[in-house]
C-alpha cells in the first residue's frame, strides 16, 4: 500500500493548453524559493511539484540578501540549482538557473534567470548585482511592484526602474504574483514593451497554497517557444512570447491569446435555415472562456453571456430575424485580458 501510495504521488497531470501555429506553448513558473534562502522545502521537491503538475519549467530564486536558514545551511548561492538539476533531467523538467536580487523600495525585488554564477550577484550596491546579472547575459524581471510591504499605498514606477530599464538590467514585470494581479504593472508592460510573467512565488509546499481538490492551479507563465529548451525560453522571453494563466484568467497580447482561443475550440454548423444558425463549440482545453456580446447587428439574436468550460461541449443558437445584414456574431472574451481588464473582442462569422 506504501509504495502504491508513492507511486500515484508522482503521476502527472498534464495541463491541455493548445500551441500556437508557430510555437510550443510552455507552462513556467520562474519564481520559487527553498530552504536554501526563506522557503521551506527542499530543492528537488520543486521539481517533484513542477511534474505532477504538468508544467514544463521552473526556476529556483533564491534571495541573495535574505537567507533565514543560513545558521543551518551555509552553502553557495547556486547550491540550490545543483541539488535540483539532476531531479529536472530526469523528470524531463527544465531547469533554469536564477536568484532574486532582494532590496527595498526602489528598486524592491528583481529576479536575474539564466545566469552561470548566482554568488556574484552578492554585491552591496544593487547597481553592481544589476551589472553582474546582465554580464551572465541574464533575463531580469520585477518582482510584485505592488506589494504592500513595500508600496502600501500606491503603485509606482520609481526612476531607479527607469535607469534600470534604459540600461538594460530590466526586460519584464511579473504582473501576477502568487494571484495578484497588478494592473499597473500590466500597463507598464504595454508601454515599454516589456516581457508579461506570472509566477506563484511559493515558498512553502505547494499544496499549502493551491487547493487542488477544488480544480486550481498555481499561476503560471506560458511562454511560447520555437524550441522546448532553456535557450528557447529565453529566446522568447526576450521576444516577449508569453501569456499570464492564473485562476480563469489569461493576460496577454491580443494576437496570442487570440491564436490560443481558437486553439482551444472546435465550431460546426449543425444546423442553418433562414431564421437561425445552430452552432456546436467543443472546448477541447483545460482553459475555461467567459463570453460577453458587444454591439452587434440588432437582427441577430444570439446569447447575452456564455460560458464554454474545459472539455465541454455547448450548442448556440443564432437567430436571424427579417432583414437581417450582418453574418458577424460579436462578444468580448471577458477573461482573456488584453490591456487592464479588457477582454479580448472577437467576431464569429456564421
Amino acid at each position: 500500500m506504501l509504495s502504491c501510495g508513492t507511486l500515484s504521488a508522482q503521476i502527472r497531470q498534464e495541463i491541455a493548453i493548445p500551441d500556437l501555429k508557430d510555437y510550443q506553448t510552455l507552462k513556467c513558473d520562474f519564481h520559487l524559493h527553498t530552504v536554501f534562502s526563506d522557503g521551506t522545502v527542499w530543492p528537488t521537491v520543486r521539481v517533484d511539484e513542477a511534474y505532477r503538475e504538468g508544467l514544463d519549467a521552473i526556476a529556483l530564486t533564491e534571495h541573495i540578501e535574505y537567507r533565514p536558514h543560513r545558521q543551518d545551511i551555509q552553502a553557495s548561492h547556486n547550491r540550490s540549482f545543483e541539488i535540483a538539476k539532476k531531479a529536472a533531467q530526469n523528470r524531463n523538467i527544465i531547469l533554469i538557473p536564477g536568484s532574486e536580487i532582494t532590496r527595498s523600495m526602489p528598486p524592491g525585488h528583481s529576479n536575474a534567470l539564466f545566469i552561470s554564477d548566482a554568488d556574484s550577484l552578492d554585491r552591496p550596491e544593487y547597481r553592481d548585482a544589476f551589472a553582474a546579472a546582465k554580464r551572465q547575459n541574464a533575463f531580469i524581471f520585477w518582482n510584485h511592484p505592488g506589494w504592500e510591504a513595500q508600496q502600501p499605498d500606491t503603485t509606482l514606477w520609481w526612476d531607479e526602474h527607469t535607469e534600470l530599464w534604459k540600461n538594460g538590467c530590466l526586460q519584464g514585470i511579473e504582473v501576477v504574483n502568487a494571484n495578484t494581479y497588478s494592473p499597473e504593472a500590466h500597463q507598464w508592460c504595454l508601454d515599454k514593451k516589456l516581457t508579461l510573467l506570472g509566477n506563484s512565488d511559493s515558498h512553502q509546499p505547494m499544496q499549502s497554497d493551491i487547493d487542488f481538490s477544488h480544480g486550481e492551479h498555481r499561476p503560471m507563465t506560458l511562454v511560447f517557444v520555437k524550441e522546448r529548451s532553456a535557450e528557447g525560453i529565453r529566446e522568447a522571453l526576450l521576444h516577449r512570447r508569453t501569456a499570464v494563466y492564473f485562476g480563469e484568467n489569461l493576460i496577454g497580447e491580443e494576437a496570442y491569446l487570440k491564436e490560443l482561443f481558437e486553439n482551444a475550440l472546435q465550431i460546426r454548423t449543425v444546423h442553418q435555415t433562414d431564421q437561425s444558425v445552430t452552432l456546436t463549440i467543443f472546448n477541447r482545453s483545460d482553459l475555461v472562456f467567459h463570453l460577453e456580446k458587444t454591439e452587434h447587428d440588432p437582427h441577430l439574436i444570439y446569447f447575452r453571456t456564455c460560458t464554454l468550460k474545459p472539455h465541454s461541449q455547448q450548442t448556440l443558437t443564432i437567430h436571424l430575424e427579417s432583414g437581417v445584414r450582418s453574418n458577424e456574431v460579436n462578444f468580448e472574451v471577458t477573461n482573456l485580458w488584453i490591456a487592464p481588464h479588457r477582454g479580448l473582442p472577437y467576431t464569429l462569422k456564421i
